[in-house]
C-alpha cells in the first residue's frame, strides 16, 4: 500500500475547495457615449449564493482627481453632495436586476460625466477572498452625426404594382474617434413594420425576412450615392411594398475586435403608396350544349393596365356554383409564358390580349356543371423572375348538356365475291342515313355469320369479331385462329365504314353474313355504355364448287433426226376451274435400263418455275451445260430444246405441269399437276458394237507384289479409225468373295487422257494408263491383304460422228475378275526365327558365364570339402 498524506495537508486542501472567492465584474475595455445619450453601465458579483440582496455602491473618478461616491444601492448618505440633485432628479439611477446584479443609469450624458467608474460591494466575509470592486472607463464624444431625408426621384411616392421606384437618404459623422455607420431600411404599415434591407458597420449587406429572394434577384438594392448617400432601389414594386420609409442610422466604434453601438438616429424619407391594379373577368352565364358537340366559353378580361404585363388564365370546373368550396379543378391553363396546359379534350386558346376561349370537344353529361375563369396579371422581374400584380375570378357560367338518341341505318356491301376457292372476299359494313345525332356518339360494328340451310332448319348465328366501346377486338371461336393467321381481317377504313376481308375464301366459309353497328357514349369515369343497336340484311357468299382440269399436250415440230441433231419439244398447257393459273414445268425423261425386266429410269432435266426461274435438275452431262433449253413462248405454251444430242439421250421426253393460283398477293397455291404424252427419241444407227473384258495374267498373288489387270475393248460391226474413237474408263472393286457390297472406284481416265484415282486407307498404290487403242492398264503397287476381292472395269465410248461431233455410246461393264493375295510363309517367319535363334544364344551364353563366376568365387571351399568326402567314399568302396 502507498502512504498517506499527512492529516494537517489533508485538511488545508479540504478547505481550500470549499472556499470560493468573490468577484465583481463590470464591461471590459471602455465604453463611449455621446453627449446627450443615456449610459448604462451594469454590475454583477459571481459565485454569490446567498439569499439576500447583495449591496453595490459606485464611485466616479475624473481625470486628475480621486474617487468621488456616486451612488449606493444600501446606504441613503453614500452620494457626495455633487450627485445628489441629480439623484433626486432622476438622471442618475442605480436599478437592480438580480440579487447580485444592478445597473448604473445616466441619462443626457455630458462631457463632464467622462472618466472611471468603479462599482464595489461591502464586505462582510470574516475573511478577505477575492475581488470585491471592478472599473470602467467612460468616454464621452459630441454629438456629430447627421442623419436626413434625401430629394426623391419620379415617379414619386404613388405609382402603380409592378413600376420601379427609389429611396434616398444622407448620414455622416464628424466624431474626434474613428466610428463606422451602419443604416437600416424599414417600412412601416401601421403598428407594424419589417426590415428591407441593410448595411452593417462592418459594410456587409443582409436583406430583412421576406426580403431574401427579391435580394438574390436583384429587385431589391441598396447603393451609395457620392460620400453620404444611401439609396434603396426597388425595380418591381409589389402591393406589400407600400407604407412609410424609415432610414434608421446607427454609429458604431470598435476597440480589439469588439464592437459597441454609439447612438443611432432615424428618419421617415417618404410614404409609398401603390396604386391598386383594376382587373375584372366575365363569362356568359347560361350555356347549353347538345352531347356530342363542342363547347365554347369565352373569358373576357378588363383591366386599367397598359404596360408590360402579362395574364395567365385558368379554366376551372365545379358542381358547385361557389368557387370557394373544395372540389373545384382544373380544366385548362394559359401561364404566363404563354405555355397552354390541357388535356385532349380541351383546349385553351386566345384572339386577343383580353378575349380567352375554352373549347370542350366531345361534350358528355359529366360535362354539365358550372365553369370559372380565373385570371392572374404578371409582371417580369429579373433573371427571369415574375411577381403578380392582381388576380380575379370571374361568375360561375351554368353549362346544361342535352342528350338525343342516335338515328341511322347500317347496310351491308359485298364489295369483293370469291368465284373460285381461296379466293379473296370482302365485306364492307356502311353506316348510312345518319339523322338527329348530336350527341358524342362512336361507333362500333359486330361481325355474325350463319350457315344456308332450309327454311325449316333452326339456324344459329356464330360470332366472328365484336368491337367494344374502348376499340378492344374480341374474336369467336370460330374465327380466332384464322384471325391470328392473318387469313381473317377485321379494319375500319373511314369513321362511318367497317371492313371484313377473308385473305383465302374455303368451301365452308360459304354462307350468310351480316353486322350490328352500336352507338357508345363515354361516361365521367372514362367507361363506355352502349346505348343503341342496328342490324343490317345478310349477304350470301356463294359459288359453285368444280373440280380442277389442267390439259397438257406435247408435239414434236421436227421430222426424225439423227444423233448430233436438235431435238424440240413443245408442250400446251389448258386449264378450266383455276384462277388466274401459272404454270411451272418439269421436262422428264424415261431411259431403259440393262436389265429388260426392271423398269425404265425417270431422270428430271430441266424445270421452269411460275415465277419463270430456270433451273438445271438432273442434268450431269459437264460438256454439254448449256446443252438444253427451257423457255416460255406464250402464257400456256413451252418449248424445250436438246443441242447435240447423244445416243445416250433416247428415251422418252414428258412435260409434268403444275398449275398455281395466287394467294395473298405474293404467295401461290398448287391447284393441280397433269403430265403430257410421250415423245419418243429412238436412234436407228448400225454403228459399231463394243465389249469390255478384265485379263490378269497373276490372278493370285503374293503380299507385297504387282497386281495387273488388263481393260481390253473389242470392236464388233463397222471398222473404225482409232482417231474417231475416245474412251471413259473406271476400275472399280468389291472387296469381298461375293458382289454383296458396293463398288468402290479405284481411278478412271477420261476420253482426254486426265486420271484420277480415289484415296485409300492402306499403303497399296494405284496406277492407270492406256497401252494401246483399245488396252488400259491399272498396276496395284505393293500389294496388301486388303487389296483381294473382284475388280471390274466400265467403259463409256466416244464415236465421232460424220458432223465432227461427238457421240456418247451406252455404257458398258466388263465381267469381275477374282484378285487373291497371299502370304509368303518363309518370308514371313524368317525374321522372327533368326530374332529367336539369336536371343537364345545370348541368353544361353549369359547363363554359363554367371554360373562359372558363381562357382569360382562364392562356392569354392565347399567344392573342395564336397571333392575330399567322395575321394574317403572311393577308398572306403575299394578297401
Amino acid at each position: 500500500m502507498g502512504r498517506l498524506a499527512p492529516r494537517p495537508l489533508l485538511l488545508a486542501l479540504l478547505s481550500l475547495a470549499l472556499c470560493r472567492g468573490r468577484v465583481v465584474r463590470v464591461p471590459a475595455g471602455s465604453l463611449v457615449r455621446v453627449v446627450g445619450t443615456e449610459l448604462v453601465i451594469p454590475c454583477n458579483v459571481s459565485d454569490y449564493d446567498g439569499p439576500s440582496e447583495q449591496n453595490f455602491d459606485w464611485s466616479f473618478l475624473a481625470s486628475g482627481s480621486s474617487f468621488v461616491e456616486l451612488a449606493s444601492t444600501w446606504e441613503v448618505g453614500f452620494p457626495a453632495q455633487l450627485y445628489r440633485e441629480r439623484l433626486q432628479r432622476g438622471d442618475i439611477v442605480l436599478r437592480r436586476t438580480a440579487n447580485d446584479a444592478v445597473e448604473l443609469h445616466i441619462k443626457n450624458v455630458q462631457p463632464s460625466d467622462q472618466g472611471h467608474y468603479k462599482c464595489s460591494t461591502p464586505s462582510t466575509d470574516a475573511t478577505v477572498q477575492g475581488n470585491y470592486e471592478d472599473t470602467v472607463q467612460v468616454k464621452v464624444v459630441p454629438d456629430a452625426l447627421r442623419v436626413a431625408a434625401g430629394p426623391q426621384p419620379s415617379p414619386g411616392p404613388s405609382l402603380r404594382e409592378g413600376e420601379p421606384f427609389e429611396l434616398r437618404c444622407s448620414a455622416s459623422a464628424a466624431s474626434p474617434l474613428h466610428t463606422h455607420l451602419a443604416l437600416l431600411w424599414e417600412v412601416w404599415r401601421g403598428p407594424t413594420h419589417r426590415s428591407i434591407l441593410s448595411l452593417t458597420h462592418e459594410g456587409r449587406l443582409r436583406p430583412g425576412p421576406g426580403y431574401e429572394q427579391r435580394y438574390r434577384s436583384g429587385d431589391v438594392r441598396l447603393d451609395t450615392v457620392g460620400s453620404d448617400g444611401y439609396r434603396l432601389s426597388v425595380s418591381r414594386a409589389l402591393a406589400s411594398d407600400q407604407g412609410s420609409y424609415r432610414c434608421i442610422v446607427s454609429e458604431w466604434i470598435g476597440e480589439q475586435g469588439n464592437w459597441q453601438e454609439i447612438q443611432e438616429k432615424a428618419v421617415d424619407v417618404a410614404t409609398v403608396v401603390i396604386q391598386p391594379t383594376v382587373l375584372r373577368a366575365a363569362v356568359a352565364r347560361n350555356v347549353s350544349v347538345a352531347e356530342g358537340k363542342e363547347l365554347d366559353l369565352t373569358c373576357n378580361i378588363t383591366t386599367d393596365r397598359a404596360d408590360d404585363v402579362r395574364p395567365a388564365v385558368t379554366w376551372y370546373f365545379s358542381r358547385t356554383p361557389d368557387s370557394t368550396l373544395p372540389g373545384p379543378h382544373v380544366l385548362a391553363r394559359l401561364d404566363h409564358d404563354s405555355l397552354v396546359h390541357s388535356s385532349p379534350h380541351m383546349a385553351l386558346s386566345h384572339v386577343d390580349a383580353r378575349s380567352y376561349h375554352l373549347l370542350v370537344r366531345d361534350v358528355s353529361k359529366e360535362n354539365a356543371g358550372y365553369y370559372f375563369c380565373h385570371v392572374a396579371l404578371w409582371t417580369p422581374g429579373h433573371n427571369r423572375s415574375w411577381h403578380k400584380v392582381a388576380e380575379a375570378m370571374s361568375a360561375p357560367a351554368a353549362v346544361a348538356v342535352t342528350w338525343l338518341e342516335p338515328d341511322y341505318q347500317v347496310y351491308l356491301n359485298a364489295s369483293k365475291v370469291p368465284e373460285f376457292s381461296d379466293d379473296l372476299t370482302e365485306l364492307e359494313c356502311r353506316i348510312v342515313d345518319v339523322g338527329s345525332t348530336e350527341a358524342s356518339v362512336r361507333f362500333t360494328v359486330s361481325w355474325y355469320y350463319r350457315v344456308n340451310r332450309r327454311s325449316d332448319d333452326v339456324v344459329t348465328s356464330e360470332l366472328l369479331a365484336v368491337m367494344n366501346g374502348d376499340w378492344t377486338l374480341k374474336y369467336g371461336e370460330r374465327s380466332k385462329q384464322r384471325a391470328q393467321d392473318g387469313d381473317f381481317i377485321f379494319s375500319k377504313e373511314h369513321t362511318d365504314t367497317f371492313n371484313f376481308r377473308i385473305q383465302r375464301t374455303t368451301e365452308e366459309d360459304r354462307g350468310n353474313y351480316y353486322c350490328v353497328v352500336s352507338a357508345w357514349t363515354k361516361q365521367r369515369n372514362n367507361s363506355w355504355v352502349k346505348r343503341k343497336d342496328v342490324f343490317s340484311k345478310p349477304v350470301s357468299i356463294f359459288w359453285a364448287s368444280e373440280d380442277s382440269v389442267l390439259v397438257v399436250k406435247a408435239r414434236q415440230p421436227k421430222p426424225f433426226f439423227a444423233a448430233g441433231n436438235t431435238f424440240e419439244m413443245t408442250c400446251k398447257v389448258s386449264s378450266k376451274n383455276i384462277k388466274s393459273p401459272r404454270y411451272s414445268v418439269l421436262i422428264m425423261a424415261e431411259k431403259p435400263v440393262g436389265d429388260l425386266s426392271s423398269p425404265n429410269e425417270t431422270k428430271y432435266i430441266i424445270s421452269l418455275d411460275q415465277d419463270s426461274v430456270v433451273k438445271l435438275e438432273n442434268w450431269t452431262d459437264a460438256s454439254r451445260v448449256d446443252g438444253v433449253v427451257l423457255e416460255k413462248v406464250q402464257e400456256d405454251e413451252f418449248r424445250y430444246r436438246m443441242y447435240q444430242t447423244q445416243v445416250s439421250d433416247a428415251g422418252l421426253y414428258r412435260c409434268m405441269v403444275t398449275a398455281w393460283s395466287p394467294v395473298r398477293g405474293s404467295l401461290w397455291r398448287e391447284a393441280a399437276t397433269s403430265l403430257s404424252n410421250p415423245i419418243e427419241i429412238d436412234f436407228q444407227t448400225s454403228g459399231p458394237i463394243f465389249n469390255a473384258s478384265v485379263h490378269s495374267n497373276a490372278p493370285s498373288v503374293i503380299r507385297g507384289d504387282l497386281i495387273k489387270l488388263f481393260c481390253i475393248i473389242t470392236v464388233e460391226g463397222a471398222a473404225l479409225d482409232p482417231d474417231d474413237m475416245a474412251f471413259d474408263v473406271s476400275w472399280f472393286a468389291v472387296h469381298s468373295f461375293g458382289l454383296d457390297k458396293a463398288p468402290v472406284l479405284l481411278s478412271s481416265l477420261d476420253r482426254k487422257g486426265i486420271v484420277n484415282t480415289a484415296q485409300r486407307d492402306w499403303k497399296s498404290g494405284l496406277s492407270l494408263e492406256r497401252v494401246s487403242v483399245l488396252e488400259f492398264l491399272l498396276q496395284v503397287h505393293g500389294s496388301e491383304d486388303q487389296d483381294f476381292g473382284n475388280y471390274y472395269c466400265s467403259v463409256t465410248p466416244w464415236v465421232k460422228s460424220p458432223t465432227g461431233s461427238w457421240q456418247k455410246e451406252a455404257e458398258i461393264q466388263s465381267k469381275p475378275i477374282f484378285i487373291t493375295v497371299k502370304m509368303d510363309v518363309l518370308n514371313a517367319f524368317k525374321y522372327p526365327l533368326l530374332i529367336g535363334v539369336g536371343l537364345s544364344t545370348v541368353i544361353g551364353l549369359l547363363s554359363c558365364l554367371i554360373g562359372y563366376c558363381s562357382s569360382h568365387w562364392c562356392c569354392k571351399k565347399e567344392v573342395q570339402e564336397t571333392r575330399r568326402e567322395r575321394r574317403r567314399l572311393m577308398s572306403m568302396e575299394m578297401d
